[in-house]
């Protein structure tokens, strides 16, 4: 089975071709950071206008990267939620088009289970089961995996996600847009022990985190700092670097405790915060400490793009989970909600 994938959730125009004897045969994306740097952040109107523009031609660079023709496809998948309603229709509306057009399948695909299986366009893949650590952006979460679209909620964050923490403070300390990497880089010019940050929720008890209280301390920090005249390039780097292990503490000990709970030994993590260099290193070290594995997709995977939601497609459209045209997005969706009872089977031997 031969599976375009079209990504269009946010500000990231991803599309990708998915076999599922061969793999991932080719993929494209575009980023819109240039597009968005003047505003600080995501403008949901500019991000939609920008996926019109592009999703065409990369569709067509990709098909023709894979050496396949439309007629050659055997499905389309796109994502459907959550993310920006303007966007999410984007990728619907062109690929159920395509669809209807061809005479082929269409899935539509929750972008957290695109992130979540992500892992397993890598090699080595895990098996099922396993506990996976949703980390971006947008969402902070803690899911017990058995197969496909069987997820068990074991934590979430109560207010911000990590990713968004990340942001916002990057902001507070005065950093380009996008935050989240420049607040990394700048952590590793910092001093470790020069400031002090709470871990919330670290002794909570269960499986929950929250990470609104530690951006709050940051900017209580760095006003007082900025009052003494000691917020220099120095002091953002040492407040950048306590955060930065902050929230690696918190994320490290919860997922432990989640493998603990679940009675897991492999460990997936996925989504933009998933690259993180700290985050990486501490937790496979905890994880291999203990006898267990921890498994990530590639860095060009972390964040959004075409091949996770192709490779989904193919899952998906082998369970024979297929739409009619008749689309529409889900800007809010829990990947929990899932019906679980329409995936009991595992990944098909030809997708291994």
């Amino acid at each position: 089975m031969r599976v375009l994938g079209i990504e269009t959730s946010c500000d990231e125009t991803g599309l990708a071709v998915y076999d599922t004897e061969r793999g991932l045969i080719a993929h494209e994306l575009h980023s819109q950071i240039s597009l968005h740097v003047a505003y600080g952040g995501v403008v949901p109107e500019l991000a939609s206008r920008d996926h019109i523009r592009r999703v065409v031609p990369l569709a067509e660079r990709v098909l023709e990267r894979a050496e396949t023709r439309l007629g050659e496809l055997d499905g389309i998948a796109y994502t459907q939620g959550p993310g920006l309603a303007g966007a999410l229709l984007v990728g619907a509306a062109v690929a159920n088009a395509l669809g209807f057009a061809l005479g082929k399948p269409v899935v539509g695909i929750h972008h957290l289970e695109g992130h979540l299986l992500s892992p397993l366009l890598s090699d080595p893949k895990p098996e099922f089961p396993f506990v996976a650590l949703l980390v971006s952006g947008g969402h902070t979460q803690i899911f017990d995996v058995e197969g496909v679209g069987r997820y068990r909620l074991l934590g979430d964050t109560q207010d911000d996600a990590a990713g968004e923490a990340f942001d916002k403070t990057a902001k507070l300390l005065g950093l380009p847009y996008p935050g989240g990497p420049e607040l990394a880089r700048l952590a590793e010019a910092g001093r470790d022990g020069a400031v002090t940050l709470p871990r919330p929720m670290l002794d909570s008890g269960d499986l929950d985190m929250s990470f609104s209280g530690l951006k709050t301390a940051v900017l209580t920090l760095a006003r007082r700092r900025s009052a003494l005249g000691a917020l220099d390039d120095a002091g953002k780097a040492d407040i950048a670097r306590e955060f930065q292990h902050a929230v690696v503490d918190v994320l490290v000990a919860k997922s432990l405790a989640a493998l603990t709970v679940a009675g897991r030994d492999r460990l997936v993590v996925a989504g933009g915060v998933g690259a993180n260099r700290e985050l990486r290193a501490r937790l496979s070290a905890a994880v291999e400490q203990r006898g267990g594995r921890v498994f990530y997709p590639e860095l060009a995977f972390c964040t959004d793009n075409g091949a996770m939601i192709a490779l989904v497609g193919a899952l998906r459209l082998a369970q024979s989970q297929v739409g009619d045209y008749a689309f529409s997005v889900r800007p809010r969706w829990e990947l929990a909600s899932l019906d679980a009872e329409s995936a009991r089977s595992e990944i098909p031997a030809s997708a291994e």
